[in-house]
């Protein structure tokens, strides 16, 4: 299956482009698509075959999600932000013991930290493997208020046969849709520090933190993929940021 082409379409990415293996100084693409800040704003609908992606977010589709920072990198543009507060978390000292012990050991004081190899600093099944978890993700938050029906199902499935003519992908998706909402499964997709960051991140991104459903959900997810309170304070902060900007 190629997760990351189909996740990037629904994002956005602008002209299509590749946007896997971009540095994280690097600009994430051009102006262009309209990506998912744009749909959701009500500019760019055009960029969503099928409109796949706003019928997922359903009530949330006026809503602006994830400002410029997602607007024209798609996949990219989601890791360079993990990316970031990651660095940031590691740069404040709390890679050490506060690391969860699920994802990565402890490091001993005199080893260097690793640079985080987030979803914009990978390929090939590494790449697949991480943008199948934030897809993951982004299905599950979509559900957390309860709104995606049969109808509504059927709609997208229609939609993503605009992107993809993989019938493993669809079927796969749609399988995604039907679960029951369960935080404890949707967590078990990450298995490191920074795919559990990349989906907490578009987790963030997509529900609305108005709705004590959606809320009560994030928060259970955030436990669940065990990240300490630190990095998940620059993951919000990270969000917050890119909706500002929106």
């Amino acid at each position: 299956m190629d997760v990351s082409n189909l996740l990037n379409q629904l994002l956005g990415a602008a002209g299509g482009q590749q946007t896997n293996g971009m540095g994280a100084g690097q600009e994430a693409g051009a102006p262009g698509g309209g990506g998912v800040s744009g749909f959701l704003s009500g500019r760019g609908g055009a960029a969503l075959a099928g409109g796949a992606m706003g019928l997922l977010l359903g009530s949330k589709k006026g809503r602006k999600m994830g400002g410029k920072a997602l607007k024209y990198g798609g996949v990219a543009a989601l890791g360079m932000m993990a990316y970031k507060a990651y660095g940031n978390w590691q740069a404040n000292g709390s890679q050490g013991a506060a690391q969860s012990p699920a994802h990565t050991p402890a490091r001993t004081p005199a080893q260097t930290p690793a640079l985080p190899q987030t979803v914009d600093r990978v390929t090939g099944p590494a790449l697949e493997q991480h943008s199948t978890a934030v897809l993951k993700a982004i299905i599950a938050a979509a559900k957390s208020d309860g709104h995606v029906d049969d109808r509504e199902r059927q709609l997208i499935e229609e939609g993503l046969r605009g992107m993809t003519s993989d019938p493993q992908l669809i079927q796969w998706v749609d399988r995604e849709l039907q679960k029951p909402l369960d935080p404890v499964e949707v967590a078990a997709a990450a298995s490191n520090v920074e795919i559990a960051s990349e989906m907490y991140l578009a987790s963030v991104l997509v529900i609305d933190d108005q709705s004590f459903m959606e809320r009560s959900y994030l928060d259970a997810l955030g436990r669940e993929l065990q990240l300490p309170p630190e990095l998940l304070a620059e993951l919000n902060t990270q969000a917050a940021a890119a909706q500002a900007n929106a």
